[in-house]
């Protein structure tokens, strides 16, 4: 049977909600948007009310950083830290051990909690654990020189975690000032000598000119990953998220899920924020300054209107220990696009250079052959 939540049914602990049929714990089922009792197939739409969560404004930065958020955006959830990778994963009260999802090491559950701002919104998993299982498996399977045994054991290995990565979006207004120099591309005629003949060529010269002048952007959601238990190359290889599609934080959307406490506090994600920022800004100041070359000797930039906003965002992980070492793959949870550690197989290797070489060696008794 299907019903609407309406309000939901308090939770018996944290992301944990129990069917009002036979009273196991539901999950959010990524294929219908709600929640599922695997136990008897009950059913229930997540609604969209006042019990839902704020609208996803954005909070103030400045305010933040002095600790003066409203009490209702700060919340303590029960996490144990990874002593390997760092991780601050959220468990359930009743868990006391488990392997840490990010790198597979056995990890006791302490009895601290984290006191940290809460999620403004998220993004909720739209592809099953099955459907990431196979985008794994197939992203391994096309893979040139990856150890068999590890594709194999990847195949028939645990399921996949499902975890909320922490994230940090940043919005801002900024001004900035430059000086610099424009660069117009112009030829000269020179005439040299060459095989004892004179020729004309064109010589390439750029004409440069001070300038200076005023570029303004105004920056919504800068992307910053709050976590530092994965690489940052395989999470920013997982964009682009759908961040139009961001629904507030509900509850709901986590049980049966997990969720990691950021490990970057807000003033460090801002700092990262500056540099994607920067980079943008300067990229305003080269094409203000036109031309055909650009050089920029200074640029003075006034960040005004500073907000945040922390949102998690979906990703199935898988690790594995393969003889002795740790493989790590991560999935977007809603696109399936894959990013893991590079494994390498030394007989591959080994066999297709012994390969290469004796063909080299059969072109090369040909060519010899073909020259008597």
């Amino acid at each position: 049977m299907t019903d609407t939540l309406s309000p939901p049914p308090a939770p018996e602990a944290e992301h944990r909600f129990a069917c009002d049929e036979c009273g196991a714990d539901m999950r959010f089922d990524p294929a219908t948007g709600g929640l599922t009792c695997d136990h008897c197939g009950n059913s229930a739409e997540i609604a969209i009310g006042p019990w839902g969560g704020a609208a996803l404004r954005e909070l103030d930065f400045e305010a933040a950083l002095a600790q003066r958020l409203p009490q209702e955006e700060i919340e303590e959830t029960r996490v144990s830290t990874c002593p390997n990778c760092g991780a601050q994963v959220e468990f359930d009260a009743d868990v006391h051990a488990r392997e840490c999802p990010f790198c597979a090491t056995p990890v006791v559950i302490d009895t601290g909690t984290h006191r940290h701002i809460k999620p403004r919104g998220l993004l909720p998993f739209a592809l099953e654990e099955r459907q990431a299982h196979k985008a794994m498996t197939d992203w391994l399977g096309k893979l040139w020189f990856a150890p068999n045994g590890l594709q194999q054991y990847a195949r028939k290995g645990r399921r996949m975690d499902g975890i909320y990565v922490p994230y940090w979006t940043f919005d801002a207004d900024t001004k900035s000032s430059y000086r610099g120099q424009r660069g117009t591309v112009y030829y000269e005629s020179r005439t040299v000598t060459r095989n004892g003949k004179r020729v004309t060529q064109r010589v390439q010269k750029v004409r440069w000119r001070a300038v200076s002048g005023r570029v303004a952007r105004f920056f919504d959601d800068v992307l910053v990953l709050a976590s530092r238990s994965l690489p940052k190359r395989y999470t920013d290889n997982l964009e682009p998220w759908d961040l139009a599609a961001l629904e507030p934080y509900r509850p709901e959307f986590l049980a049966g899920f997990r969720a990691e406490g950021y490990a970057v506090e807000l003033a460090d994600g801002f700092a990262e924020a500056r540099v994607q920022m920067d980079r943008m800004i300067q990229r305003d100041v080269k094409f203000d300054i036109g031309g055909d070359r650009q050089r920029i000797t200074d640029i003075d930039t006034t960040v005004d209107d500073i907000t945040f906003k922390h949102i998690l965002l979906p990703v199935w992980l898988a690790a594995y220990k393969y003889r002795g070492q740790t493989y790590r793959f991560v999935v977007n949870g809603r696109t399936g696009r894959v990013q893991g550690e590079r494994p390498w197989s030394a007989i591959k290797i080994a066999i297709a250079v012994v390969i290469g070489l004796i063909l080299a060696g059969g072109l090369g008794y040909l060519w010899a052959i073909s020259q008597q």
